[in-house]
């Protein structure tokens, strides 16, 4: 599997409305005891993400999440950005993700997002 279908994959995962199709796009990419967090919140498996994904999904229906840049990777490391997109189309947020890959390339190990565009160094 490409990196490029790796990440779309995952980025699915966040956008699927279907709780059974979403555990089982997780589990295909997914590596035991992987990681994700972001500011608001920890989860320390699949399960506490997938519960994760179903309060942030209950928060803004028919949203989707999807895979706005290129993937910068090397060395099992990946970044890319993303949008969250509304129902109605408009962005309702955007960040980056850095993920860890498994040593074959074929896993996700750990996710860590921010949210937002870097602020600018002052002084």
């Amino acid at each position: 599997m490409s990196i490029e279908t790796l990440i779309d994959d995952y980025c699915q995962v966040w956008s699927d409305a279907d709780p059974a199709r979403r555990e089982s796009r997780l589990s295909a990419l997914w590596a035991p005891g992987a990681t994700y967090a972001d500011p608001t919140v920890l989860a320390h498996d699949g399960a506490d993400l997938l519960r994760h994904i179903e309060r942030v999904q209950a928060s803004r229906p028919g949203a989707r999440v999807l895979r706005c840049t290129a993937i910068d990777a090397h060395h099992q490391v990946a970044r890319f950005g993303f949008q969250v997109i509304g129902a109605d189309g408009s962005v309702l947020r955007q960040g980056i993700d850095l993920v860890l890959l498994s040593h074959d390339g074929q896993r996700i190990e750990r996710v860590i997002g921010f949210f937002g565009e870097l602020a600018p160094r002052h002084g």
